[in-house]
């Protein structure tokens, strides 16, 4: 199932893709009444499990069956997106998780997971503007597979870690070099306003497939600059999982970044790098998971 938010009337909707438009999920509970309980917004969703999305699976049948259809089911295009999670308990992040990447910024392959946070400042939807802020000439952009826990997490093994995942999605964990690279902690350069553009969807884990066998690629004004698999992570997302339920607990909702691959602006020349600038239409495209558009522009 591919769900998603949508602003309407200052309030975030939940929306699901069908191959007929998006089911309006709260319009559809209100006109159908069905004799079953429903998720209402994507943190219910999530939490509710297995339970909640049989709901919504019957909602949507129940709705593309109904003469009522034509009034539940939006145009994609027209949709103003939120970010696809939209109150994330944590937003952590794994630096320096693709093996090229890392050789790319002459930098160790990492014995453990680089972890670092974001915060809900950072998050923005599919499509919207992103301004480039006043303190940086620096800003890059970074492909990266999403992981959305489903399930309470701690002291968890590598072999059950994915069971508690809910799904997947596309970020750009766009990041300012300059800020970054000032002091040897990386929090500022990484979450600045709408720094975590998050979507389009969150797809279930089990339309899905292998999480670390999913191409992955980003273009800027439609040319490309990361092209590459996920299979290339040093740390495969159930090592990650794990390894991080070892030190905190994790909880539905927590988002995990799981770091780029190579092409990012950094890994060029010094002389040759050329940092994203107003006006630059940035799309991030993962397998299975959709594409995520953003436009620079200047505050």
């Amino acid at each position: 199932m591919k769900l998603l938010t949508f602003n309407q009337n200052n309030a975030s909707r939940l929306g699901i893709q069908t191959d007929s438009g998006v089911l309006d999920v709260v319009q559809a509970v209100q006109q159908l009444s069905p004799a079953f309980a429903v998720p209402t917004t994507v943190t219910e969703a999530i939490q509710g499990g297995a339970a909640a999305t049989e709901a919504l699976h019957q909602l949507v049948h129940l709705a593309l069956e109904s003469s009522e259809r034509h009034t539940l089911l939006l145009n994609e295009e027209t949709l103003n997106y939120g970010p696809c999670v939209t109150e994330p308990g944590k937003i952590i992040c794994v630096g320096l998780n693709y093996r090229k990447h890392a050789e790319e910024t002459n930098a160790p392959i990492p014995q453990y997971p680089i972890l670092f946070n974001k915060f809900n400042n950072t998050l923005t939807g599919h499509g919207h503007e992103i301004a480039l802020p006043r303190v940086t000439k620096e800003v890059d952009y970074e492909a990266e597979l999403v992981i959305v826990i489903g399930k309470q997490a701690k002291y968890i093994s590598k072999e059950e870690a994915l069971e508690h995942v809910y799904g997947y999605c596309c970020v750009n964990d766009l990041s300012a070099r300059d800020l970054q690279m000032r002091t040897a902690q990386w929090l500022l350069g990484k979450s600045c306003d709408d720094f975590s553009p998050l979507g389009p969807y969150l797809v279930t884990a089990d339309e899905v497939g292998n999480p670390n066998d999913l191409k992955i690629s980003t273009t800027v004004n439609g040319k490309v600059r990361q092209n590459s698999n996920t299979a290339d992570m040093i740390f495969h997302c159930d090592e990650i999982v794990s390894y991080i339920s070892q030190h905190m607990t994790l909880y539905p909702g927590d988002i995990i970044l799981t770091g780029t691959p190579e092409g990012v602006v950094l890994g060029d020349p010094v002389d040759q790098r050329v940092y994203l600038k107003d006006g630059d239409v940035v799309t991030i495209s993962i397998e299975n998971l959709g594409s995520l558009t953003n436009r620079m522009v200047s505050e």
